[in-house]
């Protein structure tokens, strides 16, 4: 049910409802880690919350707005009120996140279509005394620093795996989650073998993994070469197509190339070597092969002549279930390793890649059950509420789909397409209904999502 809070001239601890919400047992609102007795009275508005200014102050709603009400025993909720956790804050007021201001302020600005309100914060915008936290809100006039209560749930968006790490991050997340008992979703970034192993053991999607191992040695490789021709050195925590090793054996010369992209040049190289061991010694000097992964090597489907395989996303929606907001194929771009956008790879719609209709509706619903399956089976197994999923799926010259990698916390470059622009926003508000999802049921039901 959603409202819109407006402010009564009434003294006191008053709030008005219509009859719709009305219930004479109502003794207490709540809004985030907030809740004050209250005195519920019956109006005749029919979509709107009433509510004393002196009320409205001491439970620090930050300002009116469309938002759900639920009412649980004798409590009315106003919410939720979703905290975006952070890092890399600046002092810019125009940009008080950097470069990814401008994703937090599309994420923040749909937060009326949901009917919750959104912040983002960090470590040092919290106040323990207080139970407050000075957060970031963005209004039509740009960003505002207001403070309000400890939020109904988290929406962790850490930037990268070593901030995710941190200790007092680890602690912050502990502290809210266990003694505030607020959901947390999405915590972390998936790691490649862990997930591998997991996946394994599901026989639903087990076919859709290529052969992969961990600490790959020399043996190893060899006989992988020797049995596909060419095979993919993976960073096991790696992300965005970094540190990604392209290994082929050529029969005829005897020899073994390497496809990379090379870091300090920013180039994408190819270069040829007499032995395995050559390769492994030249280019593996400085990383250690045990933090990485080889995979099979899959000839997949092309376009002119270029590698492609897909990127999809899937959401939890307002009902806790998973669906799939949106499907890109990627297309490598010119000796590259990998199809990602850092490496020269272009993005495309599903229809720009299949000639025909039929063809078309054929690979999007193979690759939306794929992913549906796959969401399924990770968050069965994975500890925490995830709340999204990236994949990197590939298809072969066979029609045989394949799963490439699996991300907690998705790159958003594919929304740069025109034609995804839509998509965006879909993506964006399953992330906030699904916030809006915890709140409730951790209200009503907190044994299912705390446990």
């Amino acid at each position: 049910m959603k409202a819109t809070i407006s402010l009564s001239s009434q003294q006191g601890n008053q709030i008005y409802l219509p009859k719709k919400y009305y219930n004479p047992k109502i003794r207490f609102i709540s809004f985030g880690s907030f809740t004050k007795e209250c005195h519920v009275n019956l109006h005749d508005k029919p979509e709107e919350l009433s509510i004393s200014e002196d009320l409205f102050k001491e439970l620090h709603i930050p300002y009116l707005s469309s938002i759900h009400l639920f009412v649980h025993e004798n409590t009315l909720y106003v919410g939720a009120l979703v905290g975006i956790f952070t890092a890399g804050f600046t002092d810019s007021k125009f940009r008080p996140v950097g470069e990814r201001s401008l994703f937090f302020a599309k994420l923040l600005s749909i937060e009326q279509t949901v009917g919750v309100i959104s912040f983002v914060f960090g470590a040092h915008q919290i106040n323990w005394d207080k139970g407050t936290i000075n957060g970031y809100f963005y209004r039509k006039d740009g960003w505002a620093k207001i403070e309000v209560p400890f939020p109904n749930v988290v929406y962790d968006r850490l930037p990268n795996r070593k901030t995710a790490n941190h200790r007092a991050f680890i602690k912050i997340k502990k502290r809210l989650s266990e003694e505030y008992l607020i959901p947390w979703f999405n915590p972390g970034f998936f790691n490649k073998w862990e997930i591998h192993k997991l996946l394994q053991k599901d026989t639903l999607v087990a076919a859709y993994l290529p052969e992969t191992y961990e600490q790959p040695s020399i043996e190893r490789i060899e006989r992988m070469l020797s049995k596909y021709n060419h095979v993919f050195l993976k960073p096991a925590n790696g992300s965005l197509g970094l540190g990604v090793f392209q290994i082929i054996y050529s029969r005829e010369e005897e020899a073994y190339y390497c496809r990379y992209k090379d870091d300090q040049e920013n180039e994408n190289r190819l270069q040829k070597f007499t032995s395995l061991e050559a390769l492994l010694k030249r280019l593996f000097r400085n990383k250690q092969l045990e933090n990485y992964i080889v995979q099979q090597g899959i000839t997949l489907m092309r376009k002119e002549h270029k590698v492609i395989d897909f990127r999809i996303h899937t959401n939890k929606n307002v009902r806790g279930k998973w669906e799939v907001s949106v499907i890109a194929g990627k297309i490598s771009g010119r000796g590259s390793v990998t199809t990602h956008i850092n490496n020269g790879g272009l993005v495309k719609t599903i229809e720009e890649i299949f000639p025909t209709r039929d063809d078309c509706i054929k690979a999007r619903e193979k690759l939306k059950e794929a992913a549906l399956l796959l969401s399924r089976s990770i968050d069965d197994k994975v500890e925490g509420s995830i709340g999204e999923i990236g994949f990197d799926l590939g298809i072969d010259k066979n029609g045989h789909l394949w799963l490439f990698e699996a991300n907690s916390k998705p790159g958003r470059s594919i929304f740069a397409h025109p034609k995804l622009k839509d998509f965006d926003f879909t993506s964006r508000k399953l992330s906030l209904e699904y916030a809006l999802f915890l709140t409730e049921n951790t209200i009503k039901q907190p044994e299912e999502v705390l446990l």
